[in-house]
């Protein structure tokens, strides 16, 4: 009866390690995105270094239960005591880590308001140039989604260094102006008539709106996914515990 218990155990560990290493993977498939998205919308908030710690934090989270779920694995098929303590260990502190992630991200959930993106745009972006990474990731996002600014137009008439480049003559930055088709090397309807913003040739929408529309699916799936990454290192941890207690 003991040795049927501890095979069940053996073999369930090994199921939620084999769930633990596929988090791991969709983690570090996650952060990877994150660092080469091609649109380059991480760098808008490069400007705020707890964005982009978490960032690498993600990328390396994943890394980790990637290879502490194949750990397991080997050391639940194994028995290898060694392993699992190891193995209970890690897990521990990796779960431990993403608990305090995740509080930290509740806390400084403001950086992500509407408000501080509006600041950040009309104090630092400085209109078609492209040698200044904050000016340029903005403009591919407008491009990219067919957006202007952050809440609308509008926020260019306070933006002081684009109000300055451009001496007051432009209403809003070309990466503003419709194309036909909606991406960079789309045709603009009519340059002239956008820069002094006519309605039928500039982007209305505020990005904010368009992106929180377009991401909000992913951001409860990665919600999802994390409180369920979370129970199964829970799960796994107890697992390992009576499976280390059960070996001879």
């Amino acid at each position: 009866m003991e040795g049927d218990c501890l095979s069940c155990m053996k073999y369930l560990m090994f199921v939620f390690n084999f769930f633990i290493f596929l988090g791991g993977a969709c983690l570090l498939g996650i952060g990877v995105w994150v660092m080469v998205d091609p649109t380059g919308f991480r760098e808008i908030v490069a400007a705020n270094p707890l964005l982009i710690t978490g960032a690498y934090i993600l990328l390396a989270m994943g890394g980790l239960l990637f290879l502490l779920g194949f750990l397991g694995c080997c050391g639940a098929v194994r028995e290898n005591k060694c392993l699992l303590l190891f193995f209970f260990l890690f897990i521990l502190i990796i779960f431990l880590a993403e608990l305090s992630a995740a509080i930290l991200a509740f806390i400084f959930r403001e950086n992500l308001t509407r408000e501080s993106f509006t600041k950040e745009l009309t104090k630092h972006y400085q209109g078609n140039n492209d040698t200044d990474v904050f000016s340029a990731t903005w403009n591919s996002v407008m491009i990219t989604f067919g957006c202007c600014g952050v809440n609308g137009p509008e926020d260019f008439r306070f933006a002081s260094v684009f109000r300055l480049l451009t001496t007051g003559s432009d209403e809003v930055p070309e990466a503003c102006c419709r194309r036909e088709p909606q991406t960079r090397d789309g045709v603009l309807l009519s340059r002239e008539e956008c820069l002094l913003g006519r309605d039928l040739f500039v982007n209305k929408q505020g990005c904010y709106t368009v992106i929180l529309n377009t991401f909000e699916t992913y951001v409860y799936l990665a919600g999802a996914l994390a409180i369920g990454v979370l129970a199964i290192e829970l799960f796994a941890m107890i697992f390992a515990m009576c499976l280390f207690r059960g070996i001879q």
